[in-house]
């Protein structure tokens, strides 16, 4: 039987690959393979605001549901930031090592190292109906980078459910208490309800 195509509203090989990991009943496909290449302006103040922005603008475009997360790091000692800037912390989009760089820096001399992922998924249908989860991992930033697996700021983040840095997991470890994992489960059980 042919799997349903989940079409994501992102082009991060990264955040597909860990949907496709959680979501395998469906074919998860990104909005570039679909014929949709729009670079949608991310105009939100939260993570759920930003996931609908660009789940609505693939859902509209494709005629079909769209699947799009907006997720970040939020650090207790600087009031939560860098939050819903985490991906262009640094001044604009793209560099994941400036923008650890620049959040190392900004950690010099703090000892409350205590932060969180968190994500939100938003799935939108074509007539504009919306579902959103979300879903947030604690733990707290290292002094430095450990491990080189991972995306973002994975190798400066310690988990407090695995004890290591998301750097050092495994994927299944990663998937197995990540804030995108959580927030899809969350997902996976609201969309079991309808």
């Amino acid at each position: 039987m042919k799997k349903m195509k989940l079409v994501v509203a992102s082009g991060n090989k990264n955040k597909l690959r860990e949907i496709a990991e959680i979501f395998t009943e469906y074919e998860v496909v990104s909005q570039k393979e679909m014929g949709f290449d729009e670079d949608v302006e991310e105009t939100g103040t939260t993570f759920a605001e930003n996931a609908l922005i660009k789940a609505h603008a693939a859902a509209k475009a494709l005629q079909c549901v769209a699947l799009a997360d907006d997720s970040g790091i939020c650090v207790d000692a600087l009031n939560g930031a860098p939050g819903v800037y985490s991906a262009r912390y640094c001044g604009y989009h793209g560099s994941d090592k400036e923008n650890r760089d620049l959040l190392l820096k900004n950690m010099e001399n703090i000892t409350d190292r205590s932060a969180y992922f968190a994500c939100a998924i938003a799935l939108v249908w074509p007539d504009g109906k919306e579902l959103v989860a979300e879903g947030k991992t604690y733990g707290k930033i290292l002094y430095a980078e450990d491990g080189d697996g991972g995306f973002g700021y994975d190798c400066i983040f310690e988990s407090d459910d695995l004890k290591k840095s998301f750097g050092v997991a495994t994927s299944e470890e990663k998937n197995s208490v990540s804030h995108r994992a959580r927030a899809l489960h969350a997902l996976k059980a609201e969309l079991q309800k309808m």
